[in-house]
């Protein structure tokens, strides 16, 4: 078995234990986290807990998962294009439809498996040997920007710095339908879909989640919209726009199944990334080029969807 440890932030309390640790571990159900609770294989503050206990602000909590050493994750040489690098972080452009981390099903062709080819073992290892070095995550059919720890220490301070919601996280977008305010914000709580469990949804008891937006181009039948996290919740600016009715543009799971432009994905790029470095104590950004993709898209729209046509 591997042990893992985790630290309870103020944004998750109030969540039962077997609920926290199922939107801590996505690759899990619910009902495997529950029995990993029943046969003791998880303590809170080093106490056995039952399932519907409530978790709390500074808990400390160990889960043992079965040990995945035994699943090989192999370095690829899989080209990632490199935005910085120094013995710490690392920032990464990823491309629309790689996968950030191996998980059951798919072990190779991630960034992970090409991290491990460029980095060797110079990772962080506190998310266990299927994440090293991964401090956050953006979905696969999105594509930019993400900053990964060279090390134990940068780790742990770049998490802080996403969990108190200190760092810049600014991510371009294509909307269905018009949006007529200039600039808005979605304060609109997140949590898992009640029978989708792939899914997210805006639902009472869910964690709190603030999106703000503005427009930057109108088009007929569509926006391009720059949106800025202020929480990171899984899925959060698909829900929150698919909420206030203007889905992203390709999103087959939160808006239209299929799309006339013959999309990979959503069309969601993060574009500006900045933190205060995890050693150096300064504040760095960095500015994504919107790739090729997108790019097409706004060349298509302001030739036949402009509205001053």
């Amino acid at each position: 078995m591997d042990q893992e440890k985790l630290i309870v932030a103020e944004e998750d309390i109030d969540n039962r234990l077997d609920v926290y640790l199922a939107d801590q571990y996505e690759e899990l159900s619910r009902s495997h986290i529950q029995k990993l609770i029943k046969e003791e294989l998880v303590k809170v503050n080093g106490k056995l807990e039952k399932s519907k206990y409530i978790v709390k602000t500074g808990d400390e909590i160990e889960i043992e998962l079965p040990r995945v050493q035994e699943i090989l994750i192999e370095s690829e040489n899989i080209p990632i294009q490199i935005v910085y690098e120094d013995d710490d972080v690392l920032v990464v452009d990823k491309q629309q439809g790689m996968v950030v981390h191996p998980a059951p099903g798919n072990y190779s062709g991630t960034l992970v498996n090409a991290l491990l080819h460029h980095c060797g073992n110079n990772l962080s290892n506190i998310n266990g040997v299927m994440r090293p070095g991964i401090v956050h995550r953006i979905d696969k059919d999105t594509s930019g920007l993400l900053v990964v720890a060279k090390n134990n220490h940068s780790h742990e301070i770049l998490a802080r710095q996403f969990r108190e919601h200190t760092n810049t996280r600014k991510y371009h977008a294509i909307v269905v339908g018009n949006i007529k305010e200039e600039e808005a914000t979605v304060d609109a709580p997140i949590g898992r879909h009640p029978v989708d469990r792939l899914k997210r949804t805006v639902i009472s008891d869910g964690k709190h989640a603030i999106t703000h937006f503005k427009v930057l181009e109108r088009f007929r039948d569509f926006t391009y919209i720059e949106a800025r996290l202020e929480t990171g919740r899984t899925h959060q600016i698909r829900v929150h726009l698919s909420y206030i009715g203007n889905p992203l543009l390709g999103d087959p799971m939160y808006g239209a199944k299929t799309s006339k432009f013959n999309l990979k994905g959503q069309v969601l790029h993060a574009k500006t990334l900045g933190f205060i470095h995890p050693v150096r104590r300064e504040y760095m950004e960095f500015t994504s080029e919107l790739p090729d993709y997108f790019n097409k898209l706004l060349r298509i729209f302001n030739n036949s969807y402009s509205i001053k046509q």
